[in-house]
């Protein structure tokens, strides 16, 4: 074969070099690349099929085996299969063939990472038999193939220690976001947590979460068990600005004010105090408030004019608790529906609650959405001196009761007005120092909290309704498992096996 019978092949090569040297050097010129590489792809396939004859002759000649065409053969073949593999590379196919289309985006996520200001990097914390491990490895494959300003590395913190440490990891099956000086974290695959984490890591203002202080409240900087120095880190890691304000100082609650929250106060709201509350929450200001039982803060005069009220007693549970600890230590398993609960997965841990209760004649302008409730077989214990055994019909109030709630108003708000929100949860000690690392409690005020900051980018994502339901008992259910596998099943292997013994020794 001449020389002269090569120079499309030779032009396939120098495009395909080219290409690969341009994408090198600008990546986000993808489209310039892809028509580089593609042109050099029909260039050597053009010049194999137009010396097809050529080349199976040529391949069956000794004498040139050796030579400089039998190189440039070989190089203009390699060249094809790098050419292919770089545009698979960059341009894969994928099939979503699950039962609910889990790993297919919403057009949102589409959008957002369309428009992606600058690059991010994502850093998962798991390990291979973590359950979250695949749904990660998997969701973020889809991400990163839809933005090339994403990048993603999965690390074992068995085998890293101490990046694990660095990075302040007390639990696995966490995502780590990071884009100009900023740090969020996800412990959810779910795709409204994942876009949730880029729609606030791509923005440079924060949103501030200010805590009320002055009434003995649970305080952000306090880092022993009853403070709320593990919350306050969380939002912080999460891109909100988190900060206090004393109302009695202040003539209204402070601007650009995303959510106020009252952290379990135990002396008494003054009403000027709550005046400021009402206003800023009629103006389209949220509001978290976790009122813990037997306090007296005059908080339900301010609740009354929203239709709540904080109801008396202290809440008993006997299937929904911590298994063998006290019976008003309440382990909730299942949630309402809506947006604070829908991507809850693990239990969360309420010790010591009240119940939340609401007036649809005095809240007519409010949908109340309770998030959580107790058991049917629970109660608001009035009397707590003593142990608590049995519900007193007479001075007791009968579940299922709520114990955390969710406010918004019927009536969407003007355009361009903010729309005001509340939730009100009968516990504040879920989410101090001692509890707050329990998954299912952290979990819970961070949704809560990002439910009420409005991240309304995310609000028309859908969640996907899995196709397993896992199975979580309760502390009756876990103690009847444990007798059926661990007694009676045995037991009865063992008698069908005396039986079948004494048959066979009396043939």
């Amino acid at each position: 074969m001449k020389l002269q019978s090569f120079p499309l092949g030779i032009v396939g090569i120098l495009l395909g070099i080219g290409g690969m040297v341009a994408y090198s050097l600008r990546p986000d010129w993808l489209w310039a690349v892809t028509v580089s590489e593609g042109l050099a792809l029909a260039c050597l396939v053009s010049f194999f099929v137009l010396h097809f004859e050529t080349v199976k002759a040529f391949s069956g000649r000794r004498s040139t085996k050796m030579g400089l065409n039998s190189l440039l053969m070989v190089v203009f073949f390699t060249s094809i299969l790098v050419i292919v593999n770089f545009l698979a590379a960059r341009h894969s196919v994928r099939w979503d063939l699950s039962e609910n289309q889990n790993y297919t985006l919403a057009p949102q996520t589409y959008r957002v990472l369309r428009t992606l200001p600058r690059d991010v990097k994502i850093t998962v914390f798991t390990r291979e038999k973590d359950p979250g491990y695949q749904s990660f490895k998997e969701r973020l494959e889809s991400y990163r193939q839809a933005s090339t300003k994403l990048s993603v590395e999965f690390i074992d913190p068995e085998k890293q220690p101490k990046m694990a440490q660095t990075y302040g990891i007390f639990r696995t099956d966490t995502a780590i976001f990071e884009s100009n000086g900023q740090t969020i974290r996800v412990t959810s695959p779910s795709e409204i947590e994942l876009t949730g984490a880029l729609i606030r890591i791509s923005k440079d203002s924060k949103k501030r979460i200010v805590f009320v202080e002055g009434h003995s409240e649970l305080n952000v900087e306090d880092k022993d068990r009853n403070g709320l120095f593990s919350a306050k880190e969380a939002l912080i890691r999460q891109g909100y600005d988190v900060g206090t304000v004393s109302l009695l100082k202040e003539s209204a609650v402070p601007d650009h004010t995303s959510v106020l929250v009252l952290a379990g106060p135990r002396r008494p709201v003054m009403k000027e105090e709550q005046d400021r509350i009402h206003s800023y929450v009629e103006k389209g200001g949220h509001l978290l408030l976790l009122a813990d039982p037997d306090t007296q803060t005059g908080l339900e005069t301010l609740l009354a004019r929203w239709g709540v009220g904080l109801g008396p007693g202290v809440l008993v549970d006997l299937q929904d608790r911590l298994a063998q600890g006290d019976l008003t230590a309440l382990l909730v398993r299942t949630f309402t529906e809506h947006e604070i609960t829908q991507d809850l997965t693990s239990a969360v841990l309420l010790p010591l609650s009240r119940h939340i209760t609401f007036d649809e004649q005095t809240g007519t302008d409010w949908d109340f959405v309770p998030l959580a409730r107790t058991s049917p077989n629970s109660w608001a214990e009035t009397n707590m001196q003593g142990r608590v055994v049995s519900l007193s019909e007479k001075e007791d109030v009968k579940g299922p009761l709520p114990m955390a709630a969710a406010l918004s108003p019927k009536k969407a708000p003007e355009e361009g007005k903010p729309r005001p929100a509340i939730v009100v949860i009968g516990n504040s000690t879920f989410a101090s120092n001692a509890f707050f690392n329990f998954p299912g409690n952290s979990d819970f005020f961070l949704h809560t909290t990002g439910w009420l900051a409005e991240e309304r980018d995310l609000i028309s994502i859908a969640p996907r309704e899995p196709a397993l339901h896992p199975f979580t008992p309760n502390p009756t259910q876990e103690r009847a498992l444990i007798y059926i596998q661990v007694v009676l099943l045995p037991l009865m292997t063992f008698l069908t096996g005396l039986i079948v013994w004494r048959k066979r020794r009396r043939l």
